[in-house]
């Protein structure tokens, strides 16, 4: 058997008012990637950050090769051997990509920084992740998929023993999620432990040896990945089994909601034409860099459109304003919750009531009708399941998976003609998942028109009536009904089929 690595006993995370993490006995061995699989709010997080020296436990204990240890500091669990890759970055936007890769060990000559050690480090790390960046440029300049990579090259900085991954793949292509995996394998072979969090089914069977399931705070259980279900895994970290995550959604196409005709933009969409009609579920496929994200922050007035025409209710909107938009009834939810739909410093409440705030709550003399904002927002809250416990406290204090029930939530207090949803499950649990797509399946058979912009091709595949493809900035092809399958909108993807009239 693999040695022990890495082994907690009874750890626990009080907070005030919370137990974040408790009586929690992990073990890690050398080679062998364990998943850490349950909902948001399980305790997945805070594990994670006792382990990497983030926070300091407040019972039980952390061994590394039998020994007890305890971490003053990140930097202090570095020297130990243990490295972590968090879902939220920590990279400096305003440095570049090589001066991020050895920030705190920056190589000297002469007492002098070492320019150009500097840049062949980087080159060299990138290289060897098969991740092609340019080591010039100033993070701030890159996409979020690079930024991944650039974080998860500074995670392998140095000698490294045990590896945490926190949803390492939520930003990354196709081909950079396969080259990851090849990198976790490599590293098993030299024994490196890794530790590895995702809510993707797929990517659990295909990297998995072991699986711990957390459940409010507490072990569930740990078992081995082979011959695990995803039902059985869904069932332990729910506490329920979930015999259908994706509902069945009724469609009753009616009137045209938005056009799009012919339309282009400098951020590389190229004659991009569709319709989405009310009571129908649109899905919007490709690839991550397809265009797909590109396309409709051009329609909702967030980029700009360089030819062609956006008609929204009938009525001409090419270049129109986001505030119009809005007030119209055009409801777009970003991919990016905390980049750009949340204010992690405001309540869940006033993140909810933000879009009416120079609307409905504006009364007279400017004065906010707070308790109209109460009622409303109380209400939201209610249709997207965020427990009412959660609306008085600051976003940034809640799990991933409640603050996107919140950026939903933004939308529900008032009625919308088109709901966009770009990545609306990025990033959060199964459970939560399931509750988001009966929001969208109640939405649509509510009369309203829905969009959902997915690198998720099961979540594309099994909520959508009509399926538009992207590739390389361009629409590929228009699938809908029985033809809607992974096949055909995997050529797509690849434009290895002819285009749909």
């Amino acid at each position: 058997m693999p040695a022990l690595l890495l082994q907690t006993i009874g750890l626990g995370k009080r907070y005030p008012g919370v137990l974040a993490l408790d009586a929690m006995d992990f073990e890690l061995r050398a080679g062998e990637v364990h998943v850490l699989f349950g909902e948001n709010g399980a305790g997945k997080s805070t594990l994670i950050s006792l382990l990497a020296g983030a926070n300091t436990p407040s019972a039980g204990e952390i061994r590394m090769h039998g020994e007890p240890v305890r971490f003053s500091n990140v930097h202090d669990a570095r020297r130990h051997g243990i490295s972590a890759v968090f879902q939220e970055f920590s990279l400096i936007p305003t440095l570049s990509v090589a001066q991020n890769l050895s920030l705190g060990e920056e190589p000297c000559k002469g007492g002098l920084l070492d320019r150009a050690a500097l840049r062949e480090r980087a080159r060299v790390m990138l290289a060897d992740l098969g991740f092609d960046i340019d080591v010039h440029a100033p993070v701030s300049g890159l996409t979020r998929a690079q930024q991944q990579m650039v974080e998860i090259a500074k995670g392998l900085r140095g000698e490294v023993s045990v590896l945490i991954l926190d949803e390492p793949t939520a930003s990354l292509t196709d081909t950079e999620t396969q080259r990851l995996f090849e990198l976790v394998e490599r590293l098993k072979a030299r024994g490196v432990g890794i530790v590895y969090i995702s809510h993707r089914m797929q990517e659990i069977a295909r990297i998995a040896d072991r699986i711990t399931v957390l459940r409010d705070g507490r072990k569930v259980t740990t078992l081995p990945a082979h011959g695990t279900s995803a039902d059985r895994l869904i069932e332990l970290m729910s506490g329920r089994a979930i015999a259908q995550i994706y509902p069945h959604i009724a469609a009753s196409p009616g009137e045209v909601v938005l056009q799009v005709q012919g339309l282009s933009s400098p951020n590389g969409v190229r004659n991009a034409s569709l319709t989405v009609r009310r009571g129908e579920v649109v899905g919007l496929a490709g690839l991550v860099g397809c265009g797909k994200s590109e396309l409709f922050r051009a329609i909702y007035g967030l980029d700009a459109v360089s030819e062609g025409r956006v008609l929204f209710k009938g009525q001409p909107r090419t270049g129109a304003k986001v505030r119009q938009l809005l007030d119209e009834g055009l409801f777009y939810l970003p991919p990016d919750r905390k980049g750009e739909g949340l204010v992690l410093g405001f309540t869940s409440r006033a993140n909810i009531t933000l879009p009416l705030v120079h609307g409905p709550l504006r009364g007279r003399g400017g004065w906010l009708r707070k308790r109209l904002g109460r009622r409303l927002s109380t209400a939201a809250a209610e249709r997207v399941e965020l427990a009412p416990r959660n609306l008085e406290r600051p976003v940034a204090l809640l799990s991933g998976g409640n603050q996107q029930k919140v950026l939903f939530g933004k939308g529900m207090t008032r009625d919308a003609a088109l709901y966009v949803f770009d990545e609306p499950t990025v990033g959060v649990d199964v459970g939560t998942r399931s509750a988001l797509y009966q929001v969208i399946k109640k939405l649509c058979e509510g009369g309203a028109a829905v969009v959902v912009i997915s690198s998720d091709l099961p979540e594309v595949l099994h909520l959508s009536h009509r399926v538009y493809v992207m590739c390389r900035g361009e629409i590929a092809g228009e699938l809908e009904g029985d033809a809607i399958g992974e096949t055909p909108v995997l050529n797509l993807f690849f434009g290895s089929s002819e285009r749909n009239p």
